[in-house]
């Protein structure tokens, strides 16, 4: 079973605890207003589909600290048995390591936890945020889309980390709210959960340096 996956960054240091692995996979029937993910909707042709191991052995090469793995997209659980593999994939490739594997979910925790074809890839999960996204319900949670997504851990590391508001919710200290920008080669790339109106100053200060934005995902 391939994944279809849509790209993959180190390090993120937003959407989960410490210093970690994003994997975004592709396609997302879900089409949320304001996505900010809206190149990862469209199911992608052969290049981009890999074994589920492939991402994870990439995981355990990396050299420097890895806390974590944030998966997104796209929507994860469009591909249950895939991200099953992944997520078995991920929990081997850093030994000794305490990694937690976080996982965002367009679909409300109320259909993921009665869902036969999600348990699986659930009981490999620390933590999911599990909800479609508002944009009128953006609160520049550093966590959390828009105030009706739930987080739900699922193991004891998922509590420690993300649970009773650890990460970034209610006055929590650890979570880092707002856009992590990174450079590679000639694109500009973001990575996080914008605070309201972040992305509009980005644009407009790139734009007044002499940068051309164009296709931004957020806009159209």
């Amino acid at each position: 079973m391939k994944l279809l996956l849509n790209r993959a960054h180190y390090p993120v240091t937003v959407l989960g605890h410490g210093t970690r692995a994003g994997l975004w996979v592709q396609g997302c029937t879900l089409a949320c207003h304001g996505c900010m993910a809206r190149d990862t909707w469209a199911v992608g042709g052969p290049q981009d589909a890999v074994e589920p191991d492939v991402p994870a052995r990439w995981v355990g090469a990396l050299p420097g600290p890895v806390d974590g793995v944030t998966v997104s997209g796209g929507e994860p659980f469009q591909q249950p048995e895939a991200l099953a593999e992944l997520l078995a994939a991920l929990r081997t490739a850093r030994p000794g390591t305490d990694l937690d594997l976080l996982v965002y979910s367009g679909y409300p925790w109320s259909r993921l936890a009665r869902w036969a074809a999600a348990r699986p890839a659930l009981g490999l999960c620390d933590a999911v945020v599990a909800g479609p996204y508002v944009r009128h319900r953006d609160t520049g949670s550093a966590l959390r889309g828009s105030d009706n997504q739930r987080v739900v851990p699922l193991t004891a590391l998922g509590e420690r980390r993300y649970g009773d508001g650890r990460y970034g919710e209610s006055g929590g200290a650890a979570g880092r709210p707002g856009l992590q920008v990174g450079v590679e080669g000639d694109r500009i790339w973001t990575v996080g959960l914008p605070r309201p109106g972040e992305r509009e100053r980005l644009r407009a200060a790139l734009t007044a340096r002499g940068m051309v934005v164009q296709e931004a995902p957020w806009h159209g």
